[in-house]
């Protein structure tokens, strides 16, 4: 092949892609327009997070001399979903608060990041708690970062895989029992009075004020509370928690109004909808599978201040949802996080009519791959020969 010298740069002083290609009319240069190009020394930068303990400090309880153990949590999207909203109709608007874009996948960072902060300010050298999964991996991480052990007991054949293989990895002391996840709340409730470690479940009263910033992040982004915060309910720390943030942001006159607080738990695993504890709940949804849950009464009393409700979702209307949000929307979270979707179709003609609506996805759908793998109704094509024919006809050409 004979030499072809290298194409002149018609934009002397800027380099191109390649200097030696066979066709000049496709030469592309790099160039940058001095017309639009900021001044980068003087741009306006934005604000660095710093963890939602910097970003809320003056609505926590926390001081200048709090070691903060962060891996900045927080400010997590509010993300539009407008094929769940048309099938509402009337005007709606739904949005989906999804946690599960927090460093370990779940809400429960928020709780966490405050309480092992605070943990750390007590002198503590090790946590415990009790988990269906997303405890066990906050807990693990902030303690780890802390500088402390972590222990976390879990009920034996009931924590997704990804959970179970976080807590591992981020080097907690897992011991599995052989019981539900109420029998292993217990036992690490009575270790805590009994030896010296400190108790990282949303009993512990920094873990709600960590998880109550969400709430905050809801009003922030909107301008104001929504007419409905839907959400699922396990052991209800949570709905808890993103009351006591918005009735805090109303105070400081944030918002202008509450919301109707709608709890949506399993079918099988409902003592807030049947009215007693439930000895061995059974859901698909295994963050939700609770039968006894820890902030009971303070959940009742959310729903009844907010004039809000709770209902049960089945299994099957879970995992529609979880499909949908996925298919439809984008956003892949865990089986339990769809049960506020899940929920909030079900009683889809009580929306009133232009409401605004967050329904909160409370994990990453990462977390629990054999679900995902098994109801997906989208079944992998495997064998296809390597040819272009052959993957053009399975794809219908």
């Amino acid at each position: 092949m004979p030499y072809k010298p290298p194409i002149p740069n018609p934009y002397p002083g800027l380099p191109i892609l390649n200097s030696s290609i066979s066709h000049p009319e496709t030469l592309v240069a790099l160039s940058l327009s001095t017309t639009n190009s900021p001044d980068l020394n003087n741009a306006a930068r934005r604000p660095r997070w710093q963890g939602l303990i910097e970003a809320y400090r003056p609505y926590l309880p926390v001081t200048a001399t709090t070691p903060v153990v962060t891996l900045l949590e927080g400010n997590t999207p509010l993300i539009p979903v407008p094929a769940i909203a048309k099938l509402i109709g009337k005007g709606v608007q739904v949005y989906v608060k999804y946690d599960g874009l927090n460093p370990t996948g779940s809400f429960k960072d928020r709780g966490m990041t405050m309480a092992i902060s605070k943990a750390k300010e007590a002198g503590a050298k090790a946590v415990i708690c009790a988990s269906t999964g997303n405890t066990s991996a906050a807990a693990a991480a902030y303690a780890r970062r802390g500088g402390m052990r972590a222990f976390v007991v879990i009920p034996e054949g009931y924590v997704a895989l990804g959970k179970l293989a976080q807590a591992l990895m981020y080097g907690a002391e897992v011991l599995s029992i052989k019981g539900n996840f109420d029998r292993a709340l217990d036992i690490v409730r009575e270790m805590a009075q009994t030896y010296p470690v400190t108790l990282v479940n949303s009993i512990n009263p920094y873990r709600l004020e960590g998880q109550k910033t969400a709430a905050f992040e809801v009003v922030d982004d909107l301008g104001n509370a929504p007419d409905w915060l839907c959400i699922p309910v396990g052991n209800a720390g949570n709905i808890t928690a993103y009351w006591m943030g918005f009735c805090q942001y109303h105070q400081e006159n944030k918002c202008d109004r509450l919301p109707r607080m709608m709890g949506f738990q399993a079918s099988g695993a409902s003592p807030l909808i049947t009215g007693q504890p439930v000895m061995h709940p059974e859901t698909v949804a295994t963050a939700i599978r609770i039968g006894n849950p820890a902030n009971w009464e303070r959940a009742i009393a959310v729903q009844q201040a907010s004039q809000g409700k709770f209902r049960d979702v089945t299994d099957a209307e879970i995992l529609e949802a979880y499909r949908l949000l996925a298919s439809q929307e984008g956003v892949f979270c865990e089986p339990a996080s769809a049960a506020s979707v899940a929920g909030l179709l079900k009683v889809k003609d009580e929306v009133p009519a232009e409401a605004t609506v967050v329904c909160v996805l409370t994990g990453n759908g990462l977390k629990d791959p054999d679900n995902a793998i098994e109801h997906s109704n989208n079944p992998l094509k495997p064998g296809i020969e390597p040819t272009i024919e052959a993957v053009a006809e399975v794809m219908g050409f």
